[in-house]
């Protein structure tokens, strides 16, 4: 599969969005010989099973210019850099404590020549900042998500849509997300028609703030 597949979905891209992408690949298999971050099987399908899954939270919601995401547990970038790539007057900042990854991932974003992101190696609870929304693919059950990610999300929204957490999980989550009342789910097979999203899923969760 080719960037063909992001564009099949994102037809209004510029040129230079769709130079990004196209280059995403060479990228990957450059630095996935010299440092695992990406398994062989999905290497092959990078498209696919990571830059247009990541996608998948751009058709649930789109970023205004001038805000900021987080990206918890990139590993190798994502879903952090093909969201950057769709929204580059946004601010994003990819963690992973894993130092390896992130070293691939700055070496992408060096390559991509992108000037909004910025990759962390840390744990997300050393991390400071508070951000819009934070991004991630099932890096951990959601409570304990929820944990690491307290006190980083902005108080004030600027989208019509509440600050909170965008999270891509697969599965039956029923009895993991059965405590939050104010969830969302969003099926990708709503946006992508390819079998690998059957179960796939963006969980939306808005940040409840007291006072």
């Amino acid at each position: 599969m080719t960037a063909e597949l992001v564009f099949k979905y994102f037809p209004n891209l510029s040129d230079l969005q769709q130079k990004h992408f196209i280059l995403l690949e060479e990228l990957y298999k450059d630095w996935n010989q010299k440092i695992n971050v990406v398994s062989r099987k999905d290497i092959d399908e990078l498209y696919l099973r990571h830059v247009l899954h990541s996608t998948g939270i751009a058709k649930v919601q789109q970023f205004k210019d001038g805000s900021s995401i987080l990206d918890v547990g990139t590993g190798g970038g994502f879903p952090g850099i093909p969201l950057a790539i769709l929204f580059p007057e946004v601010q994003f900042t990819l963690v992973d404590s894993i130092g390896k990854k992130i070293k691939v991932v700055k070496e992408v974003i060096e390559g991509l020549e992108l000037d909004n992101v910025t990759a962390i190696n840390a744990r997300v609870e050393e991390t400071k900042g508070e951000y819009d929304f934070i991004v991630s693919r099932a890096v951990a059950a959601m409570p304990t998500f929820v944990h690491w990610v307290k006190g980083k999300i902005k108080k004030e929204s600027q989208h019509e849509r509440r600050n909170g957490i965008l999270y891509l999980k697969g599965g039956d989550l029923a009895e993991e997300l059965e405590g939050y009342k104010a969830i969302e789910m969003y099926d990708l097979t709503d946006y992508f028609d390819d079998p690998f999203f059957e179960t796939k899923k963006v969980v939306y969760l808005p940040m409840k703030y007291k006072g």
